[in-house]
């Protein structure tokens, strides 16, 4: 089995890498290759890959190249996890919004419509010459905002499966809090990526007890701190929503945050480089302990699993993906992409039934699909008007003033990486 990581350079690979080691038994890779343009990166990563593989006893081949037609030919499934721009333009992505006085952030509000700018355009060209190369192959994508970057692909007709670590996430606290194995844990958890809520916790599977009530009341106070929501909020909420919430559900206490300390994209940077000078010592042959501070976290588990349940072999029966909506939330269009849990094999990913929600959620969930729509629109034709539109839509916008000021910011800062600018 042949598996290609675009943006193998990243300082996330190393996570992803000890998943493949770790699991080899659900996951059999004989050869990984990490793509990346950034040469002097990739030889930093690649050079740390192959030794935790040699540590862990994998007899995998791992291969690095700069060539993405090179490393995505044989593949039977291609993982994209770049950043388009770098931390740079996440930096500005998480600053110039916080002028207007809207939340800073990479994939939420007038940030993360930069971001889709900047990336849909460069990933519908990675996957087409996948296809062009490799038409078999399953995309699997990492790369924010996924639910838009997804939706793009699947309407490009590529075989395409969106992955996020939210709901992975929040499966494993939630093991731990009642003292049971994470496969025991089935989350019904239902929305858009980065804007999802746990509806039940259920022992066994889809059909099994739901534990929430008991879950929030025995535990309430480690929930909320994790989310960094008041317990009051989500005791009334009676659900568990993503941390993303928390930029619609406070969201001008969030601004003041953020405009009074350093933004966490100049975190990250300062991160990534003593995270680059570990991966260059020869006798490091495990993730650093540092990594787990990046983000990312059961990333790798999470993605063995979605890629062994498309490839046909092990990995758990029900996995939460980002896949065509189809009926799912009855809401919105078939051709919305929902994150939701799903029944993942070789044909794709079918979402479960979902019981009828909230109209507190459903209203917001549409609202921001709406959003998505016209992002998309932006992202593929370009064009200012297309740009305050999207952002015109967005409930964390939502006024024509605001809009034509974000809108400005948004193509200034980002004209480089936008053709049509």
């Amino acid at each position: 089995m042949k598996l290609a990581v675009v943006g193998g350079g990243s300082t996330y690979t190393p996570e992803l890498i000890d998943g493949f080691a770790r699991l080899r038994d659900t996951l059999p890779i004989s050869e990984l290759v990490l793509v990346d343009p950034a040469a002097d990166r990739l030889e930093l990563v690649g050079g740390l890959a192959r030794r935790i593989f040699a540590k862990q006893g994998h007899d995998g081949r791992i291969v690095t190249t700069g060539s993405l037609d090179e490393g995505v030919e044989g593949a039977d499934a291609v993982l994209l996890q770049l950043r388009v721009g770098g931390q740079a333009a996440r930096e500005q992505d998480e600053t110039w919004p916080l002028e207007c006085g809207c939340v800073g952030q990479e994939t939420t509000g007038a940030g993360g419509l930069a971001k889709a700018l900047r990336t849909v355009p460069v990933v519908l060209d990675i996957a087409e010459r996948v296809r062009r190369t490799n038409p078999d192959a399953w995309i699997i994508d990492f790369t924010n905002p996924v639910g838009i970057v997804t939706r793009a692909l699947l309407q490009a007709g590529h075989k395409a499966v969106g992955l996020c670590n939210v709901a992975i996430g929040f499966q494993r606290k939630f093991a731990r809090l009642l003292d049971v194995a994470p496969s025991d844990v089935h989350l019904d958890h239902v929305g858009l990526n980065h804007l999802t809520w746990e509806t039940a916790v259920r022992l066994g599977g889809p059909e099994g007890e739901n534990v929430l009530p008991r879950l929030l009341a025995e535990h309430g106070d480690a929930v909320a701190d994790d989310l960094r929501l008041p317990r009051a909020v989500v005791d009334r909420l009676g659900v568990v929503p993503s941390y993303y919430l928390r930029y619609f559900y406070a969201h001008d206490e969030v601004v003041r945050e953020l405009g009074s300390k350093p933004s966490r994209a100049a975190e990250v940077a300062a991160m990534e480089k003593e995270l680059l000078a570990m991966y260059g010592d020869p006798a490091l042959d495990e993730k650093p302990a540092l990594l787990g501070k990046r983000g990312g976290a059961f990333y790798s588990e999470a993605a063995v699993d979605l890629a062994a349940g498309l490839l046909g072999g092990g990995g758990s029966p029900y996995q939460v993906v980002n896949t065509y909506n189809n009926g799912t939330l009855p809401f919105l269009p078939d051709d919305a992409v929902v994150e939701v849990q799903a029944a993942v094999g070789a044909q794709g990913a079918s979402p479960l039934p979902v019981a009828p929600v909230d109209p507190l959620y459903a209203g917001l969930i549409a609202h921001v699909t709406a959003y998505e729509d016209l992002a998309l629109e932006a992202a593929l034709r370009g064009g200012r008007d297309r740009v305050f539109k999207a952002l015109l839509a967005h409930p964390l916008v939502g006024q024509y003033a605001l809009a034509d000021g974000l809108t400005d910011r948004l193509i200034a800062h980002n004209r480089e990486h936008l053709e049509w600018a």
